[in-house]
C-alpha cells in the first residue's frame, strides 16, 4: 500500500476528473495521499478535498513562491487554522508546503527566510512535522531546522548532495523522491535514490507537477506512484513489495497517522 507524501489534489488541473483520478490511484494501490496547501487562499480547498475522500490528509502552510502578498496576518491565520483543524474530523498531518526557493530570478531571500522561520516555530509549538520546499536552498533549510528544533518532516523533491542528505537524516528527516528520479539523465538523483538508507526515503508525485519520464511533460497524477515506485525498486535492485512496505512505514513514521495504511 503506497503513500503519496506530496500531491496537490486541490489544483485546478484536476477539477474536471478528480473523482476518477482518485479511484484510479486507489485501484493501483495508493492507500494514502497527503495534500499540502501553498497559501491561505487555498486552505479551504485543501480541507474540502481531504474531507471528500478517505485516506487523503491535509497539510497547511505558506509556500515560498506564494509570499508576494503575504503578511504577518497570514502567519497568524495559519497558526489559528492549524490549531482549530487539529480538533476537527481530518486534522493536519504537517505544516507545509514551506521552505525556501532560490531558483527563480529576483527572489527575496530575507523575506523567504522570515516566513520559513516563523512557520518552523509554528510547527515546533504544535509538534507537527514539516513538508519542505528545498529548491537551490538546502543549506538554508538545514540551518533553520537546526536553529528551531523541528523534529521530523520531509525534504520534498530532494536533489542535494549526499552530505546534505546525511544531515537531513541525522536531524530525523525523510527525503522525498518522485518523477525526477525516473529520468535516465538525472544521474545524481538516481544515485542518491539507489544508495541512501531505505529507511530515510518516502515517495511522492507532486502532482500535477513533476511528471515522470513516461508522461512526456504532461499532467502528473497520484496514479503514477506505483510506476515511480517500480523505478525506485529497479534502481535499488529490490522487490517492489519491499519498497512499497518500507516507504509506507517511513511515511507513517513522519506523520504519525497509523490509519494512513489502513484501507478499511
Amino acid at each position: 500500500m503506497l503513500i503519496d507524501t506530496h500531491c496537490h489534489l486541490d489544483a485546478a488541473e484536476f477539477s474536471a476528473d478528480l473523482d476518477a483520478l482518485v479511484r484510479s490511484a486507489r485501484a493501483a494501490g495508493v492507500a494514502g495521499i497527503v495534500v499540502p496547501a501553498v497559501d491561505t487562499t487555498n486552505f479551504d480547498a485543501v480541507r474540502d478535498c481531504c474531507r471528500r475522500y478517505p485516506k487523503v490528509f491535509p497539510a497547511y502552510g505558506l509556500h515560498p513562491l506564494y509570499l508576494e502578498h503575504a503578511g504577518e496576518s497570514d502567519l497568524d491565520a495559519l497558526r489559528l487554522w492549524l490549531a482549530e483543524e487539529m480538533g476537527g474530523p481530518n486534522p493536519p498531518v504537517a505544516v507545509g508546503e514551506i521552505g525556501l526557493d532560490f531558483y527563480i530570478p529576483g527572489y527575496d531571500a530575507e523575506r523567504q527566510e522570515h516566513f520559513y522561520h516563523e512557520q518552523l516555530k509554528i510547527a515546533r509549538d504544535l509538534d507537527l512535522p514539516v513538508l519542505l520546499h528545498v529548491r537551490r536552498s538546502v543549506d538554508g533549510i538545514l540551518k533553520g531546522l537546526r536553529r528551531f528544533g523541528v523534529r521530523r518532516g520531509i525534504a520534498h523533491a530532494f536533489n542535494g548532495s549526499r552530505q546534505q542528505a546525511d544531515e537531513f537524516i541525522r536531524l530525523g528527516f525523510k527525503l522525498g523522491f518522485g518523477g525526477a528520479m525516473t529520468y535516465a539523465g538525472a544521474t545524481r538523483i538516481r544515485e542518491l535514490a539507489a544508495n541512501l538508507p531505505l529507511e530515510s526515503i518516502v515517495l511522492e508525485t507532486d502532482a500535477p507537477d513533476m511528471p515522470p519520464a513516461w508522461l512526456s511533460g504532461g499532467r502528473n497524477d497520484p496514479g503514477q506512484l506505483p510506476e515511480i515506485a517500480g523505478v525506485f525498486a529497479e534502481l535499488r535492485a529490490l522487490p517492489l513489495s519491499q519498497v512499497i512496505d518500507a516507504t509506507s512505514v517511513n511515511a507513517v513514521g513522519v506523520f504519525a497517522r497509523q490509519e494512513m495504511i489502513c484501507l478499511e
